[in-house]
C-alpha cells in the first residue's frame, strides 16, 4: 500500500473527537497483524475510543516512539469544497481532507514503512503511539504512556508527528481550559441597589484576565522562542442573563491558560483567582450567596521545555540533515512524554497553518520527506 493509498484509508474514518475512532483502531491492528507486528489496546474508560501501541523489533531499552493522534476535529460550518472525510487530489501537488495534516499524514508515512521495518534487523525497536481526544485537551494519551513505562522497555526518544514542515520542534507552551460562573442576585433593573449583576461581575473578572497577560509582559516574563512571547490568557465565550431589565443572576464564561514552559499555571490562575475572592467578597456584602466559581476543564496539558533533548534532537539532524530547532505556542501530547522522563521533540509534515481549517491539506513533498524520514529512521535502528 502506498502512503496516498494509506491516507486516503485513514480519512475515511470519521473521528471527529466528539464520536468513536475504534474502526480505524481495527483498521490499523489488522494491517498490524498482516505483517506480524505485536500490539496493545488501551480503551477510553467507556469503551467508545482506543489508543494503540505497537512495537516493531527487539523489547530492549533505547527505542524511538513514534506518537501521533488519531482524532480530527469538527468540520460543521466550514464551506469546504469537497467532502472532508474523502482523499481528493486536484492535481495541484496536494491532497485535501480533514487530518490530512493534522495528523493522518504522519500516522499513514508511519504504517506505510511498516512493511519494510520488519524485514530488518532492528537492533532497537521502533514505537507506534496512537492515541485518541487529543483535540479536546489531550485525554487519551497520558493512559498509554503509563503503560508503555511500565510494560515495556524505556525508550531512548519520542518523536510527536504534528505538522512542523519537517522541522524539529523543542518547546512549547501548556493549556489548560477554565469555565468561571459568577452567581449574583437577581433584581429589576430598576432597581440595581437591591440585586447583584453577574453579568457586571464577569464583565470585571474578564479584564482583570488581561491585565494579567499584560503584567507577565511587564514583569518581563518572555520567551522570544515564540511568536506570541508571554502566556496567554484568553476568554472565548460568554453567556447569561434573561432579559434586558432584569439584572443577571448569573453569568458563565469559558477561556483558556497557554502558559510557557518557564511560567507555572498554578501561578497564574492564582492571580485571577485571587481578584475573584476579592470581588466575591464586595458582591455578598449585598448578596451573601453570591459566589465565583472557576473550574477546570481539563487535566493540565503540560508544556514542553527545551530540555533534555540533546540526544533526540541529534538523532532529527542525523535523518534530516541540520535544520533550525524552534518553539510553537499550540500543545501537543509531546510535554506529557517529557513529564514522564522521555526525551521528546516534534517533528512531521505538513503545516499547522492548513490544521482545523476548511479544505485541509498536505502537501505530497511533505509526505515524501516524511517517507525518507521513516526509511532513514529504520536504517539507523538497524543492526550494523
Amino acid at each position: 500500500m502506498t502512503t496516498h493509498e494509506m491516507l486516503e484509508r485513514l480519512v475515511g474514518f470519521a473521528t471527529v473527537s466528539r464520536d468513536s475512532n475504534l474502526e480505524l483502531i481495527r483498521f490499523v491492528e489488522d494491517w498490524l497483524d498482516r505483517h506480524g507486528v505485536e500490539h496493545w489496546r488501551y480503551a477510553s474508560d467507556d469503551g467508545g475510543k482506543a489508543n494503540l501501541l505497537a512495537r516493531i523489533g527487539p523489547a530492549v531499552e533505547g527505542g524511538v516512539v513514534l506518537s501521533g493522534h488519531t482524532d480530527v476535529v469538527p468540520v460543521d460550518g466550514q464551506p469546504w469544497s469537497t467532502d472532508p472525510f474523502t482523499l481528493t487530489d486536484k492535481g495541484d501537488g496536494s491532497l485535501y481532507g480533514r487530518g490530512t495534516c493534522d495528523m493522518k499524514g504522519f500516522i499513514a508515512c508511519a504504517l506505510t514503512e511498516v512493511p519494510r521495518w520488519v524485514t530488518l534487523d532492528l537492533a532497537k525497536p521502533l514505537y507506534l503511539a496512537f492515541s485518541y481526544d487529543e483535540e479536546v485537551g489531550c485525554i487519551g494519551a497520558p493512559r498509554m504512556i503509563e503503560r508503555l513505562m511500565a510494560d515495556h522497555p524505556r525508550p531512548a526518544a519520542v518523536i510527536v508527528g504534528e505538522p512542523t514542515l519537517m522541522q524539529p520542534v523543542v518547546a512549547h507552551k501548556g493549556a489548560t481550559n477554565l469555565r468561571t460562573t459568577v452567581t449574583g442576585r437577581a433584581s429589576h433593573s430598576s432597581q440595581v441597589n437591591q440585586g447583584v449583576s453577574a453579568i457586571h461581575v464577569a464583565a470585571r473578572m474578564v479584564t482583570r484576565i488581561e491585565d494579567v497577560m499584560a503584567e507577565l509582559k511587564a514583569e518581563g516574563r518572555v520567551d522570544e522562542a515564540f511568536n506570541v512571547v508571554h502566556s496567554s490568557l484568553h476568554v472565548g465565550t460568554i453567556s447569561g442573563g434573561t432579559a434586558i431589565n432584569i439584572m443577571a443572576r448569573e453569568c458563565r464564561f469559558d477561556w483558556e491558560i497557554r502558559h510557557l514552559p518557564s511560567d507555572r499555571y498554578e501561578d497564574l490562575v492564582g492571580r485571577v483567582d485571587a481578584y475573584a475572592r476579592t470581588l466575591e467578597a464586595e458582591m455578598r456584602k449585598r448578596a451573601p450567596e453570591a459566589s465565583i466559581v472557576t473550574e477546570a476543564l481539563n487535566t493540565t496539558v503540560p508544556a514542553l521545555a527545551d530540555d533534555n533533548n540533546a540526544e533526540v534532537l541529534a538523532l532529527c539532524h542525523a535523518l534530516l540533515g541540520e535544520r533550525p530547532s524552534g518553539a510553537v505556542a499550540y500543545a501537543t501530547e509531546a510535554g506529557q512524554f517529557q513529564r514522564e522522563g522521555l526525551p521528546t521533540v516534534i517533528c512531521g509534515p505538513g503545516s499547522i497553518s492548513q490544521a482545523h481549517q476548511p479544505d485541509e491539506f498536505i502537501a505530497i513533498s511533505e509526505l515524501d520527506a516524511c517517507t525518507r524520514f521513516m526509511a532513514a529512521l529504520g536504517g539507523r535502528l538497524t543492526r550494523a
